[in-house]
């Protein structure tokens, strides 16, 4: 996807104003695409029409891109249909929304389907997805709405109800009460928030989960599980906590198909209830027994415990069977914890969350893992204070219990553009006060305290830690360098925790050239004068074409002199008085600091390839004596890096030069010195020609506050 800094960085401005106005909570959720549903809705009764949703219309585009698009034999004989035109008497709910309302249909989202069908054992958690009060008598207009968290933002999603069906049949999800409808709805809502149906095939539990509850998911291997897991089962479920479970299947092809014992491989199941029986057999011992639902509305489950068993004393709607089953049957476990709660502790109380979102930009902040330590410090860094011990250590060792959790962003909603979930992790290092973005030799010298147990390619990577108190820096990052995309770093500790990213202070060595030095000549000035009054014809009129440095090649450079454009911004860095034209000092001026850039950028270009890697700019700008933040870096990389992110000598010159402009510009309107400055109209024009064009809408002050 093409990356538009302006665009992202104001969005991240955006979200964060709305932040502070309390826009994104439960209370007060975003509004999806601008819709309102309150006012979408009076607005159709007043009308006396039924509401037509033009962002999510219903046609091909909403079904799916592939094997759902314009091509596919599968969409030609879809209809979309409101619920009165499919039945009579439609209605919403009926009896109260439960867990035998999903059905899946001709879609693979039973990940989604399973989230859904424990959602339902909690009804306070329903109702937040669900908004209550809406129906297809009193007042229908044909709108309904539903409520997701969203990248840390709760978001209300307004949809029609035309549903896609086939000979009169609901296509996708229904319930096995023919005339209720919210099941589907809901379904077409999440849709429509990643863009098409199509986008909902295959998953994980986990991020339906999540995108339910905003909390966050522990993964548990069965053959890696820890001896008390019915415990946290058991005290999971208690809490209102949702969980998933499935059969990996190590041939693809196997996925789907039943098991000797009737379950299906690469299906997601969803735990409804864990709990202890006494079989009529036996007087005292008991049996721990786990209750499953599987989406597709049937009881497939024939060993022990299953309906037809001698086991079970009556008969069940659902899969159940014996814990150890379960263990033996199942391959992976996930639990959502809602606050989170720590499951292995008997008290119940919620921990501290701090939320940061970031980026990972092609050829400046997409370093890749420690595998490549050349770039693995150019990531997003993220500075984690621990403050306080548990208040009840396990087996006596003292620390901060904390989980961190790294969720990439969009890549559902941009699968039809060919996006693929990177393959992402984390790595946590202990750090001592220093409040600068970690070089290259810091990761070198310094082994991980933490970090995840592998990189894996799903939306979010989850990890349980405990680290004494202190100072450490997290470090997300892809697999492999080069990959970019949005991320969000969530921390939750049991005690007080601090996130934040660490940001370089943006500042800059002596931006404004010093004066001249009066006195007598020496013989170097004279030389230098001589040189000056040659050329003055072509340079301090500002008439460059052709006299850069004509035929004065540098092999080591693999340049030829410099651009027009990078001529022009010179001259307009050094054109102190505003005439457009050079006097002595200031070509002189100019002339010393293309030396001393030309030296930083030989040392870069130790191959004599004639450029330099864009992660090495980093390096290259510091050496210049410019310090700047992260988005800073990215915009220079896009700016000034060719196809193969390498910056060559003119591009690095130019570079250079609009950033002395634009530290310069900032200084002469910061008057009284306090790093923030105001501007007009006519000021901010005079601000652009001082910099020739730069980027004063980023530049901001050692505080980050440029303001206009």
């Amino acid at each position: 996807m093409p990356y538009t800094p302006s665009g992202f960085f104001c969005d991240r401005l955006i979200r964060e104003r709305e932040r502070r106005d309390g826009e994104g909570s439960l209370n007060k959720p975003l509004r999806f695409n601008s819709q309102d549903f309150n006012t979408l809705r009076q607005e159709c009764v007043q009308r006396k029409s039924l509401f037509e949703d033009d962002s999510f219309p219903a046609t091909v585009e909403s079904l799916g891109f592939k094997e759902l698009g314009h091509k596919s034999n599968k969409v030609k004989n879809i209809v979309w249909k409101r619920p009165k035109e499919i039945c009579e008497n439609p209605q919403f709910i009926v009896g109260g929304a439960s867990r035998t309302d999903i059905c899946q249909g001709d879609l693979g989202d039973c990940w989604l389907l399973a989230a859904i069908a424990c959602l339902t054992l909690n009804e306070k958690l329903l109702y937040r997805v669900v908004p209550q009060e809406q129906s297809f008598s009193e007042g229908y207009a044909g709108i309904f709405h539903f409520q997701f968290w969203r990248y840390g933002d709760w978001v209300d999603v307004v949809i029609d109800d035309r549903i896609p069906t086939f000979n009169n049949q609901l296509v996708f999800t229904k319930s096995a009460e023919r005339n209720e409808f919210w099941s589907a709805l809901l379904e077409k809502a999440y849709a429509k928030l990643h863009g098409s149906y199509e986008a909902l095939k295959g998953g994980n539990t986990t991020e339906a989960m999540e995108d339910f509850t905003g909390g966050v998911t522990e993964f548990y291997e069965m053959k890696e599980a820890p001896k008390e897991l019915y415990k946290i089962m058991k005290k999971a479920l208690e809490r209102g906590s949702l969980m998933g479970c499935s059969i990996d299947s190590l041939v693809p092809a196997r996925f789907e198909t039943r098991t000797v014992t009737g379950l299906v491989k690469g299906h997601a199941y969803s735990v409804t209830a864990v709990e202890e029986c006494k079989p009529s057999q036996q007087k005292d011992s008991k049996v721990r027994l786990v209750r499953l639902r599987n989406p597709w509305g049937q009881v497939e489950w024939n060993g022990p415990w299953s309906d037809n068993s001698g086991e079970w004393l009556g008969k069940a709607s659902e899969v159940t069977m014996s814990f150890e089953d379960f263990k033996k049957n199942y391959t992976k476990i996930e639990i959502c914890n809602l606050t989170p709660d720590a499951l292995e502790d008997d008290k119940i109380h919620k921990w501290t969350v701090s939320v940061n979102e970031g980026r990972w930009v092609r050829g400046c902040s997409a370093g890749g893992c420690r595998n490549y330590p050349d770039t693995f410090w150019t990531n997003p860094q993220y500075r984690l204070r621990l403050c306080e011990e548990d208040d009840d250590p396990e087996d006596n060792e003292v620390g901060c219990t904390f989980v961190v959790a790294l969720m990439q962003k969009n890549r559902r909603k941009e699968r039809k553009m060919g996006a693929n979930l990177f393959t992402i992790g984390f790595a946590i290092y202990e750090m001592h006060g220093n409040k600068q973005h970690m070089q290259k030799d810091f990761f070198l010298f310094n082994s991980s305290k933490a970090r995840c147990k592998s990189y894996i390619n799903l939306r979010e990577v989850t990890q349980r830690f405990r680290l004494s108190p202190g100072e450490y820096v997290i470090v997300p990052s892809t697999y492999e360098p080069h990959q970019e995309g949005e991320f969000i770093l969530r921390v939750f500790s049991e005690k007080k925790n601090t996130s934040e990213e660490i940001e370089n202070r943006i500042e800059a060595d002596h931006p404004v050239p010093a004066p001249a030095s009066a006195g007598e000549e020496s013989e170097e000035d004279q030389q230098f004068r001589t040189i000056f009054q040659e050329i003055a014809g072509d340079v301090s009129t500002g008439r460059t074409e052709g006299r850069e440095d004509e035929g004065n090649k540098y092999k080591d450079l693999n340049t030829e002199g410099f651009s027009l454009e990078s001529c022009r911004s010179m001259i307009a860095l050094m054109d102190m008085d505003g005439t457009g034209r050079l006097n002595l000092q200031e070509f002189r001026h100019l002339w010393n600091k293309i030396k001393q850039w030309q030296g930083i950028f030989k040392h870069y270009n130790a191959d004599q390839s004639g450029s330099i890697n864009s992660y090495e700019m980093r390096n290259a700008v510091n050496d210049a004596g410019f310090r700047l933040n992260n988005q800073l870096y990215d915009i220079i990389t896009m700016r000034y890096a060719n196809e193969n992110m390498n910056i060559d000598f003119d591009s690095f010159i130019s570079c250079l030069v609009r950033l002395e402009a634009m530290f310069r510009a900032f200084q002469a309107f910061d008057q009284d010195g306090d790093g923030t400055i105001r501007l007009s109209v006519l000021e901010v024009r005079a601000a652009t020609y001082l910099q020739f064009g730069g980027l004063h809408e980023t530049i901001k002050s050692q505080n980050n506050s440029f303001r206009n």
